[in-house]
């Protein structure tokens, strides 16, 4: 057993049937379907040998490849074996998300159906666990957690006190979590609340790789990213691509576990990788492709930039071209945001570079249209209620949508919430809503109830539970739709 025990709540760790962008279903709350059949659907347990999970989230690998590599004695383990991995630990370090439901999916749905979405609930059902109060009494077992949803206990201090959390980190901690763990382990004071400052922020020599396998096969191939959005938190940070060789070593270790067939590329702009701005590296960008293809039976994006497709068509119908080679179509993350060229110059004006903002709307559609002939399906978010938005502006992000009705895609509404350089701004809750922003978040859920069965046809051809699926988002779909108008 180790000294340091590392885990995730049950949201996170599980495969969602092996399709990345399905985890969105933890951001719900309990709804209609009997909740172990829900979490059958959307976020099945991973399997495990003896506590341990075959793989676990990424994040969660590079804070043990990190740990390991500083000489610790690391335990990752599935939640639902902590009790047997705690007998000597010193310190457990839990990976999160969206810990609080603070993340504007969660907090969209949390509005709307005015209950706590399922990730938050398991999160506080993990840290309620007797054998964690237990350790922490016996051993004086430390808590510290990170991740990309670290922000969110600055805004539920009390909690962090309610929970026994000893630290949290914020921010990219390869160079610093082993100081913290080292004095955890030791017994000594650490901070309860750690932000790494940008001094100390990680060039890619320092970024170790992963050791095990991360859940469906996701890699980094950079991080940060050059747009600029004001309401985005990665923005903060610098841009760093990985060469091919470094993603290469992870994917082999995804691979060659044998628990593991495809990859998920993930940068915040994967069309943008190699480059210096915001026009992509055709060279690197095929180089990239054609290593990851040639070994893996499949490949996603976790998220790209419609301006650099539009941008790019010949080199995008290439790339898809050497993706296809393999599979039937490819999913991505896409955030449109707006509609409006005005909001867009205001907020995000690098958003479509090397196009101006002032074209966003003609860019969106351009891009959509090259995803849709090319058989990449986006899911593409909105938000709802951003700083100095007026109504025309929410008239032109329903012309938006109106114009991507024959473009096979997902299109998600979100609530603002303040992070980036808008973190001083105020949230946007449903009692905010006026009628305009009703009647886009039912235009949006009219869109994907229009694109629903030939997504889980592609998504679950050969799932026994396809039907079900179906059933089930139709009439998500329908009670949503019921909710919004019944907002005063």
């Amino acid at each position: 057993m180790g000294e340091i025990v590392l885990t995730a709540d049950r949201t996170l760790m599980s495969n969602y049937h092996h399709n990345e962008f399905l985890g969105f279903g933890t951001c719900a709350p309990p709804n209609f379907i009997p909740e172990w059949l829900y979490s059958y659907l959307f976020f099945p347990p991973l399997q495990t040998h003896r506590g341990h999970p075959w793989t676990a989230p990424y994040g969660l690998r590079k804070a043990e490849a990190q740990l390991l590599k500083e000489g610790f004695k690391v335990d990752t383990v599935s939640p639902s074996h902590l009790q047997k991995h705690l007998g000597e630990a010193k310190v457990l370090g839990i990976h999160v998300m969206d810990p609080f439901g603070l993340g504007p999916a969660s907090t969209t749905l949390a509005s709307i159906f005015k209950k706590e979405p399922y990730l938050a609930k398991h999160f506080q059902a993990l840290l309620s666990k007797p054998c964690i109060r237990e350790a922490k009494q016996k051993n004086r077992l430390k808590v510290i957690v990170g991740g990309p949803g670290a922000w969110q206990f600055r805004y539920r201090e009390s909690a962090v006190k309610e929970l026994g959390i000893d630290c949290i980190v914020e921010g990219e901690a390869e160079n610093v979590i082993g100081k913290l763990f080292k004095a955890a382990v030791e017994g000594q004071e650490i901070p309860r609340h750690y932000e790494v400052d940008v001094a100390e922020t990680p060039s890619i020599e320092e970024i170790p790789d992963i050791v095990h396998p991360s859940i469906n096969g996701l890699i980094e191939i950079g991080r940060g990213c050059c747009r600029g959005c004001q309401f985005c938190n990665v923005t903060l940070r610098p841009l760093r691509w990985y060469p091919v060789e470094k993603i290469e070593r992870e994917l082999n270790v995804n691979l060659d576990s044998g628990k593991v067939k495809g990859a998920c590329l993930h940068a915040e702009d994967v069309m943008l990788y190699g480059s210096k701005n915001t026009l992509p590296n055709e060279e690197k960008l095929v180089q990239l492709h054609e290593m990851v293809v040639k070994r893996c039976e499949g490949i996603s994006w976790s998220h790209c930039s419609l301006a650099a497709i539009a941008s790019s068509p010949k080199l995008f119908e290439k790339l898809s071209e050497i993706i296809l080679q393999k599979q039937s179509w490819w999913g991505v993350e896409i955030g449109i945001e707006t509609g409006s060229p005005e909001i867009a110059k205001k907020i995000m004006p690098a958003k479509a570079h090397p196009f101006s903002a002032e074209k966003w709307h003609e860019v969106v559609v351009e891009g959509m249209g090259l995803a849709h002939d090319n058989k990449l399906v986006p899911a593409c978010t909105l938000i709802v209620g951003l700083p100095e938005e007026k109504e025309e502006d929410v008239t032109k992000t329903m012309d938006l949508v109106d114009d991507l009705n024959g473009m096979r895609s997902l299109i998600v509404p979100l609530f603002f919430v303040p992070l980036g350089h808008l973190k001083s701004e105020d949230w946007f809750t449903n009692t905010k809503l006026n009628e305009l922003h009703k009647q886009l978040l039912i235009q949006c859920a009219e869109h994907d109830f229009r694109w629903v069965d030939n997504l889980l046809d592609m998504s679950f051809s050969d799932k026994w539970y396809k039907r079900l699926t179906k059933e089930f988002y139709k009439g998500f779909s329908t009670i949503a739709k019921r909710k919004v108008r019944e907002i005063e």
